[in-house]
């Protein structure tokens, strides 16, 4: 199943979740891709009535000192299903096939789901439970990464690391976007 796919079903079973109060006209999922990398972080929105846009949550694959790990709902949404299915995709995105432009930012538009969507991810849930089931009880499926991927210690990795403050933190010499390369970019640390 392609990511993009997986995601969609992902919303589409927490769709009555999502749906209070004004009509819910569509959801969207963003993310950025790098090629050969996993997604690190994505956010899921609602589109009501009127334009107007309500952020549901945001997943992050590890923590930092300014995100936990996981799921982080918003503005009062809360979904047990959406939680476990974005869960399973993020520690399984291997599991998943990506298109050849995985490098660049994604966009996955949710419509109100029809009858045979709902039933589409209703059966994919199931089949992961199953997996699951057969795997030892684990959602992840035997032999893929569970553990939560960590931020590598800057005083072993990082050669920039010039001082340790008082509060266990590391003081860097000059800050430089990992991502990007670029000095104060917007992913430094």
């Amino acid at each position: 199943m392609e990511l993009d796919k997986g995601l969609e079903l992902a919303v589409i079973l927490a769709w009555n979740d999502l749906t209070t109060g004004d009509q819910l006209v569509s959801a969207r999922i963003e993310y950025e891709s790098k090629r050969g990398m996993p997604v690190d972080f994505l956010s899921v929105w609602t589109v009501r009535s009127w334009g107007y846009q309500d952020r549901v949550c945001d997943y992050w694959t590890c923590t930092s000192p300014g995100h936990p790990m996981g799921v982080r709902f918003s503005n009062s949404y809360h979904s047990d299903a959406l939680e476990r299915a974005l869960d399973f995709i993020m520690k399984n995105q291997d599991e998943f096939t990506r298109p050849a432009d995985a490098w660049r930012s994604h966009l996955v538009l949710i419509q109100p789901p029809t009858a045979e969507l709902a039933a589409e991810a209703a059966a994919w849930v199931s089949e992961i439970q199953a997996s699951a089931k057969r795997a030892g009880g684990t959602e992840a499926r035997a032999g893929r990464r569970t553990s939560p991927r960590t931020v590598p210690n800057p005083a072993t990795s990082d050669p920039r690391a010039t001082a340790i403050t008082a509060n266990g933190s590391f003081e860097f010499a000059k800050s430089v976007d990992h991502r990007s390369g670029f000095p104060n970019g917007p992913w430094s640390r």
